[in-house]
C-alpha cells in the first residue's frame, strides 16, 4: 500500500531555502513515508510519534536530528499530508518535544 505525500505551502516553502544536501535529505526521509507514515513502536525506529498538538492528532518525523516534519494521514484517501516542517529545536521549543 503505498501513500501519496503531499506538502503544504509552509513545508514547500521551507525546503526551497535549504542547501542542496540538506534538500536530498529531507525529501528522501519524506519518500519514506510512502510506504509507512506510522510510527512502529520497537521497530528501533524513534524517527516517528503520534501526537495531539492544539486537540489534533498529528505524526511528528524527526529528519536526520536537523528538521522535524508534522503530518497526518488521511487513510481513505492514502494520502500523507505534511503540514509543518520546521528546524528542530524550533519544533521543540513550539511543541515542547
Amino acid at each position: 500500500m503505498s501513500y501519496n505525500v503531499l506538502l503544504a505551502d509552509q513545508p514547500r516553502e521551507y525546503v526551497r531555502t535549504l542547501d542542496d544536501k540538506s534538500t536530498r535529505i529531507v525529501k528522501e526521509n519524506l519518500r519514506k513515508l510512502e510506504d509507512d507514515p506510522h510510527p512502529r513502536p520497537g521497530s528501533g525506529s524513534g524517527d516517528k510519534e503520534k501526537i495531539h498538538v492544539d486537540g489534533k492528532e498529528l505524526y511528528r518525523l524527526h529528519i536526520s536530528r536537523t528538521h522535524t516534519a508534522f503530518y497526518s494521514i488521511v487513510e481513505d484517501e492514502q494520502q500523507v499530508r505534511v503540514v509543518e516542517l520546521l528546524p528542530i529545536d524550533d519544533a521543540h521549543d513550539r511543541y515542547g518535544f
